[in-house]
């Protein structure tokens, strides 16, 4: 199983939207990291079939996605950034109605959908209308049709956008369990959803694939760089202008702990320390570009 995409691109009249993407696609979660307008959702929807690339192709085992035509659609599952829904669908209504779009059969579609009512605690709300649910309610809805089909290639486009804590480290579970044999690419810039669970990350810029690699392999780009300082509270301001922080927290003393980036230590008493993935999308995607 491998979805492999070659040298993508995506161009519209003023703006080059993805720039020669090539990546080889294997089983397990991928994480899609890059800040807002990296060119994230382009390149997603060119692999779920809905935009045509100006160049490049896609390919599911050796075979172009668009030869494969409803073989491919039946294999794949996708939550875009806006899932739509007719505004007077019940919850179950919509997946029952997803299901028979999918080709489930109505044993099939009455067992499947039962199962994710629970994984997503979506018994309580089965009968509500969707655009009456919270947006995290409406996300979970979502993510419920995109696992209906059981996909072997699944595509998630800031998936926790609107869930609470306890939702997103559920969700993750069940991801991390779910892309056994499969494949699980998450398009986000939210940290947290990847660092832990993904297999393989893959850092998206200016529409262009700059580096790929697990996070152990990627944040060594930033190791040595990533130091921790206490600080009395006055002097947090001075150090905010001058210094590119991560992290401000209070500490019982009350002083406060600042973790920021730097090739140097540029605090007294500062300490180098391990770095997470999270420190290297600060030091790669600044503010500026939607971090």
């Amino acid at each position: 199983m491998k979805l492999e995409i070659r040298n993508l691109k995506k161009t519209y009249k003023d703006k080059t939207a993805v720039n020669g993407v090539t990546l080889e696609i294997t089983p397990g979660v991928w994480g899609l990291l890059g800040a807002n307008g990296a060119g994230k959702t382009t390149l997603m929807r060119m692999i779920a079939g809905i935009l045509t690339p100006t160049e490049g192709e896609i390919l599911y085992d050796g075979v172009k996605i668009k030869d494969l035509g409803g073989a491919y659609r039946d294999i794949f599952g996708y939550l875009p950034q806006n899932f739509g829904f007719y505004p007077e669908f019940r919850v179950k209504d919509y997946l029952e109605y997803m299901a028979a779009l999918k080709g489930l059969s109505k044993k099939d579609t009455a067992r499947k959908i039962d199962e994710l009512m629970d994984k997503l605690t979506l018994r309580e709300i089965r009968n509500k209308q969707i655009r009456k649910l919270s947006g995290g309610m409406q996300r979970r809805v979502g993510i419920a049709q995109a696992l209906l089909n059981e996909p072997e290639v699944l595509i998630l486009d800031e998936p926790t956008s609107g869930l609470d804590p306890g939702e997103r480290i559920r969700f993750r579970n069940l991801l991390s369990e779910f892309a056994k044999d499969r494949i699980v690419v998450i398009s986000t810039h939210i940290v947290p959803d990847v660092e832990y669970i993904a297999t393989c990350n893959a850092l998206m810029k200016n529409g262009k694939i700059i580096d790929i690699g697990t996070t152990e392999e990627l944040v060594k780009l930033v190791k040595g760089k990533v130091w921790e300082a206490s600080l009395e509270p006055e002097h947090l301001p001075r150090y905010e202008i001058s210094l590119n922080i991560i992290n401000v927290r209070n500490e019982d003393t009350g002083r406060v702990r600042v973790r920021y980036l730097s090739d140097i230590s540029a605090v007294a008493g500062s300490q180098s320390v391990s770095p997470r993935l999270e420190d290297l999308y600060l030091f790669l995607f600044s503010e500026k570009e939607g971090a």
